[in-house]
């Protein structure tokens, strides 16, 4: 099990590095988090919706995600309130406290489905969540400590160094927990370091003679984003400043800014400056404008006119700068979003900025399905690439209806189910886009068409390597190098009864064979 001292310390990263590892070292490997509360998520063959961590790292161990490996995931709708998703359907909307009484009932489904998972997988790798150490969610808690004895698993306790502090975090996080929880601990990981990974051993010296456990590695910073990003802490990873740029990409920081990681090919791409955006002096030198996801289309569209973001984005598409709406963003942009049974908001009806002849309906009912289809001809910025093939998924809640003859792409099959439908909305001038499919910019095709038309209309000469093949397996191989080289992963294997090789070339050797 991967425990932390804190959030965004890296559990994730590091689980999916251990995925893969274990996966190509020719072990049947499985991910699982108990609770995950993220706005990042992805769906199942079966249309069930699940934390985007979980599905990168069954991506990264070389197998299909299912809701097994999440199941329970909360999405903050709130400050006080998430909506509770359990085996990848939505049960309820609630509190704090509502949820604590959820509890026991959520822990015997927990138990069904980390059963699930061991009988099919030589190994499952658990992700915990915050800290074990948060003694005032002790009591009740189903992700952490709890989970490691439920399972009976040894742990790795992460420190993140580059925020510094280190050492008492990984002191103090061992002196809160209770003396059966601290011997389950087996080794320490610092990481993110910068530097001389040597000057660190005096303080690992006193760290092992105070706990009794070992550093059994010590994992560089990474720059590149190779794990997709799970929630609002790593927005700023995304973010490109500073050095020359060809393209720079707005995309309005919504409050409850959700699945963002659909941006992540973007920001791996040469030349390209991605940032977010919360006033309208940001958008002034954009030559994309994006509106994002969100958990609640229509609190968030009220936050879009009080910050005057609103305004700069109507008064940039008139000049006919491209704009792309994706899922709750697609909404924002059209006439209205009517809320009859208040799903989201108190207000029946929100009027939208009017850039797309459409009107959505929210209900209660979610869509999550994968979708396959291909680039329509009146597609605007995706022009060039039409016929061209894509596949996506969906996640929102109400209906589009729209009143135009314009649509950017035709829907194939959804959910592997054959059919022929429009899908989405092109304003008359072409440079307005919406769309409900998450995972467009994937598609290597329709990103690069996407950023040579930005660049053309800029007067720029479009960057050849841009729309490059873009493989989460080769992503996920340098993660696992890069770990592979700074850990002690004989006896990390050692831990759980398996035997890994510290040589990065060696493993691949195998699992080719």
């Amino acid at each position: 099990m991967i425990q932390g001292t804190s959030s965004a310390v890296g559990k994730s990263v590091l689980a999916t590095a251990f995925c893969r590892l274990f996966a190509r070292a020719g072990y049947r490997v499985a991910p699982f988090k108990s609770q995950n509360m993220a706005l990042n998520s992805s769906v199942t063959v079966d249309g069930g919706e699940i934390g985007r961590a979980q599905a990168a790292q069954a991506e990264a161990a070389g197998i299909e995600p299912t809701v097994d490996m999440n199941p329970i995931l909360l999405k903050p709708e709130a400050d006080h309130r998430s909506q509770v998703i359990v085996r990848g359907r939505p049960v309820a909307s609630v509190g704090y406290r509502e949820y604590g009484r959820m509890k026991p009932a959520l822990l015997g489904i927990v138990e069904e489905s980390l059963e699930r998972l061991r009988r099919a997988h030589d190994l499952v790798i658990v992700e915990g969540a915050g800290s074990p150490a948060e003694i005032n969610l002790r009591e009740g808690e189903i992700v952490n400590m709890r989970i490691a004895r439920l399972a009976g698993a040894r742990v790795l306790l992460i420190g993140d160094i580059d925020r510094g502090g280190v050492f008492a975090a990984f002191v103090g996080t061992l002196e809160l927990l209770q003396a059966e929880d601290r011997a389950r601990v087996a080794g320490f990981l610092v990481n993110k370091f910068r530097g001389d990974a040597s000057l660190l051993e005096p303080g690992f010296d006193e760290l092992t003679a105070r706990t009794g456990v070992p550093v059994l590695g010590v994992v560089p910073y990474i720059a590149e984003s190779l794990v997709p990003a799970e929630d609002s802490l790593n927005l700023e990873d995304l973010e490109r400043s500073g050095g020359p740029a060809a393209l720079d990409i707005a995309i309005a920081r919504l409050p409850r800014i959700a699945n963002f990681d659909d941006f992540e090919p973007l920001a791996r791409e040469p030349g390209v400056r991605l940032r977010f955006a919360r006033i309208p002096e940001e958008l002034g030198g954009a030559d994309l404008i994006v509106l994002p996801g969100s958990k609640n289309t229509a609190e968030d569209l009220d936050w879009l006119r009080q910050s005057g973001l609103a305004d700069a984005i109507m008064a940039a598409a008139a000049t006919g700068r491209p704009v792309v709406g994706i899922c709750g963003g697609y909404q924002m942009l059209g006439t209205a979003l009517h809320d009859p049974d208040h799903v989201e908001s108190a207000a029946a009806t929100t009027p939208g900025l009017g850039l797309l002849p459409v009107v959505t309906w929210l209900e209660r009912e979610k869509t999550t399905v994968r979708v396959h289809g291909r680039v329509a001809e009146a597609s605007g910025p995706f022009g060039s690439a039409a016929g061209a093939e894509i596949d996506a998924y969906e996640i929102h809640v109400g209906r589009t209806e729209v009143e135009s003859a314009r649509w950017p792409f035709q829907i194939v099959s959804r959910g592997g189910a054959p059919l022929n439908e429009r899908e989405g909305a092109v304003n008359d001038a072409g440079n307005v886009v919406g769309t409900y499919l998450h995972g467009l910019f994937a598609n290597d095709e329709l990103r690069r068409v996407l950023l040579v038309h930005v660049a053309a209309r800029r007067g720029r000469q479009p960057d050849a390597r841009w729309g490059a093949p873009s493989s989460a397996a080769a992503r996920y191989d340098r993660l696992a190098d890069v770990v592979a080289s700074s850990c002690d992963l004989v006896a990390i294997g050692k831990l759980v009864g398996l035997e890994l090789v510290n040589d990065a070339a060696t493993a691949r050797g195998r699992e080719r064979a």
